[in-house]
């Protein structure tokens, strides 16, 4: 500072005619004592150090200071009230930035509001979900801590602890906070603290020897040396923070050089800048150390050499905290020289403040790293510009980065791994949402992403692949006739319509034998068709189903069963009739001729025939998707359409198949040599026994066997029928002609 102000002093063109003086106090980092400060200024109690010629009523034209926010906090609520400017250059507490409270409070060093951001920025870059936080119980680190927080949770980053302590503490709080983060199981861990208060925390962590902890540091202490150069390998290794930048200042070092406590006698602040700087002391009358405890190790002749010492109150370039300093001493010069101009100044850098007195925020991420003499440098890293575009302010080269793990990998730090795609987060009770278990996603969703907080349900005809990370076509069945099920059925139809083909042939070929005629050979070639027209029937549930193919399942098969029945019951009449027709001053044949029975059968088919076309035309079948069945299988098959036709087509066929079998079974032991009663009766039975089966079967039986268990019951009641009635007559026809005579049917003896 005073090297600024004699800069100033000296320059004829900044504050021509105006020399600056100053009055220079030790805050001692205490509240009280800066306000105390303050209004000594403001009331002018005190002669100035420099220019003693300037007494009486002070005329304070700007405060520069003070260094802790608590400080500036009271000093600039004083300083308020007497309008007069207060510019820190070490103060960052965001609070300070409300104008409505501390209207006339400036400052060089950037807020903490910025440097919360970019700390959270730098947990979110190495993706640190898990991290503890340690702050100085003051507004300093608790304003700093409050703001960091609330940019780290918008990136879904949780607080594992959260400790806060200041230097006054008892020695057993801060071993607490110690084992806290011993035993905590991340080692991240964000220091927003004091430069006093981080010595107190190092030295105990030293002294529990804790070490693989990734400190991510406030400026405030990063780059501050607290340790020996071996402990702070050991421990503090890996460091990663912001650093106000540094600036090189011309002739500050050849300043430095000339500083003398001859030059400045009486001055307590160059007499402890040169005891520190040369190890030794100046000793008072009274045996003490100016401004400082009893007891040196030398006494300073005051004729110790600049040349050749290395030390930090020598830079070659300015660190960030003086810098800020020679910053604030500049702007207040420049604000009075435009007061007193009217012309705003064009000359130096710009300090820029904005409308709530803060700079634009820039710093340098500097990164504690060993050396190969086994201390530590101090490695810029990156830079964080403010002023650059939103999402371009942070630039890190990673590459260069040292950390704290063995490996000098990335540390892990979150509470739970992440999920991967297949699964979602499930949170746990009574943790914070960053600790989780990862749970599958059910049948039929999927996540795609990791950390899938859902599982996104797939479409209605989509079903989830195996890992459960995309939605895949369900796959679609039915009764086709490429499978092995449908080329066996298409194989039993064959032969149905085979066997069917071969006895129409022999009944053909015998028309005119007594077995053939007796039969009713017109009931008995329209019963063969009908059978060859099922056997065909049966091949349209098999292949996928179409609007044709589904209306004709269930009407044709309707149609043709009725036929059959039909068929076989005006047989089974004729039967009954023509042992009738044998009684004495019997007539009833001349009711039951051939018409009679053409006619009987067409009105029973065309009953059901009527039924089917109702059907057909109000709600007919149609082919559907069921997805219900199995979740991951769309099954194609026909919907029945109207429910109340189904069930009278069907109840209609059951109907005629019981007055067929209660019939047959009424006259199977009728007294002729041939009755054809016993084998319809077995025909029927067979028939009834299929159907009756076929319910649970159809019920039971899952997707395509459904319909297949279907064409099987075809296949069956119709084989039953060939097999029943027409396989005896054609074993007589071809292997005993002798007994396929009128006389031998016409006998009384016994039947065959």
């Amino acid at each position: 500072m005073i090297f600024a102000i004699e800069e100033i002093n000296q320059n004829a063109k900044l504050l021509p005619g105006i020399a600056l003086g100053y009055q220079i106090h030790d805050d001692c980092s205490s509240s009280a004592i800066a306000s105390n400060a303050a209004l000594t200024l403001i009331n002018g109690e005190e002669e100035s150090v420099e220019h003693l010629e300037c007494r009486g009523s002070s005329n304070v034209a700007a405060i520069v200071g003070c260094d802790m926010s608590t400080s500036s906090i009271v000093t600039a609520r004083i300083m308020g009230s007497f309008g007069i400017p207060l510019v820190s250059y070490y103060s960052t507490c965001s609070c300070l930035s409300d104008k409505r409270e501390y209207p006339t409070f400036f400052r060089t060093i950037p807020g903490d509001q910025y440097q919360s951001k970019l700390l959270a920025d730098l947990v979110r870059t190495f993706g640190w979900t898990w991290i503890g936080t340690i702050r100085s119980n003051t507004d300093y680190g608790n304003f700093g801590m409050q703001g960091f927080v609330e940019h780290v949770e918008k990136f879904g980053v949780c607080i594992a602890y959260s400790e806060s302590f200041y230097r006054t503490d008892p020695p057993e709080k801060i071993s607490k906070i110690v084992q806290v983060i011993k035993q905590a199981s991340t080692k991240v861990v964000v220091a927003f603290v004091h430069g006093g208060d981080m010595r107190i925390l190092l030295n105990e962590i030293w002294r529990q020897n804790v070490t693989g902890i990734q400190w991510i540091g406030s400026e405030a202490w990063v780059t501050r040396n607290f340790l020996p150069a071996k402990e702070r390998a050991i421990y503090l290794t890996g460091t990663i923070g912001p650093a106000t930048r540094r600036i090189e200042i011309s002739d500050l070092r050849d300043y430095l050089h000339n500083v003398h406590p001859s030059s400045f006698s009486g001055n307590m602040l160059v007499t402890e800048f040169w005891e520190t700087l040369f190890a030794c002391s100046f000793i008072t009358d009274n045996g003490t150390r100016p401004g400082n405890s009893p007891g040196h190790v030398r006494q300073c002749t005051g004729n110790e050499q600049m040349e050749g010492i290395q030390n930090s109150y020598l830079p070659a370039v300015m660190d960030g905290t003086s810098y800020h300093v020679y910053s604030a001493v500049y702007s207040i010069a420049h604000a009075l020289h435009d007061l007193l101009t009217c012309v705003e100044a064009k000359t130096g850098e710009t300090v820029y403040f904005d409308e709530n007195g803060d700079p634009v925020p820039r710093y340098d991420f500097v990164n504690l790293q060993t050396n190969l003499k086994g201390s530590v440098d101090i490695v810029n890293v990156g830079y964080y510009d403010g002023s650059a575009p939103p999402g371009h302010e942070l630039m890190l080269n990673v590459k260069e980065i040292s950390f704290s793990t063995s490996g000098n990998t990335i540390p892990r730090a979150v509470c739970s791994e992440p999920c991967l795609p297949g699964t979602r987060k499930v949170g746990r009770k009574g943790q914070p949402v960053c600790c989780f278990t990862c749970a599958k996603c059910a049948d039929g969703e999927i996540s795609n992403a990791t950390d899938s907080t859902d599982c996104i349900k797939c479409p209605l005809e989509y079903w989830n692949n195996q890992a459960k990370t995309e939605c895949v076509l369900k796959r679609v069945e039915f009764l086709s006739f490429g499978g092995i099920l449908g080329v066996i059925l298409v194989t039993l139809d064959l032969i149905g319509v085979c066997f069917t083909l071969g006895a129409a042939a022999i009944f053909y070929r015998y028309r005119e034998t007594a077995m053939v005629k007796a039969n009713n050979s017109e009931l008995s070639f329209l019963l063969l068709l009908a059978l060859l027209l099922c056997f065909i029937c049966s091949l349209t549930f098999i292949g996928e189903p179409s609007i044709w193919s589904c209306m004709l399942r269930r009407t044709t098969f309707g149609i043709l069963f009725v036929l059959c029945i039909s068929c076989i019951l005006g047989k089974t009449v004729l039967v009954v009739i023509a042992f009738k027709a044998n009684q004495p001053n019997s007539s009833v044949m001349n009711w039951f001729g051939p018409v009679q029975q053409r006619l009987g059968v067409f009105l029973l088919t065309i009953l059901q025939v009527l039924v089917c076309v109702v059907w057909l035309s109000v709600s007919p079948p149609y082919p559907l998707k069921n997805m219900s069945h199995y979740r991951d299988i769309i099954i194609l098959e026909c919907n029945v359409g109207s429910l109340t036709a189904f069930y009278l087509v069907s109840v209609y066929i059951a109907l005629l198949s019981i007055v067929c079998l209660v019939l047959a079974f009424l006259a199977r032991k009728l007294p002729d040599s041939f009755n054809d009663a016993k084998y319809i009766t077995f025909s029927m039975l067979i028939f009834c026994a299929v159907w009756i089966t076929f319910i649970p079967a159809y019920v039971s039986s899952p997707g395509k066997y459904t319909v297949a268990v279907e064409v099987f019951a075809i296949w069956a009641s119709c084989f039953g029928m060939l097999a029943c009635i027409f396989a005896p007559k054609c074993y007589i026809i071809l292997f005993k002609p002798e007994i396929n005579t009128k006389k031998h049917l016409m006998s009384k003896g016994t039947s065959l």
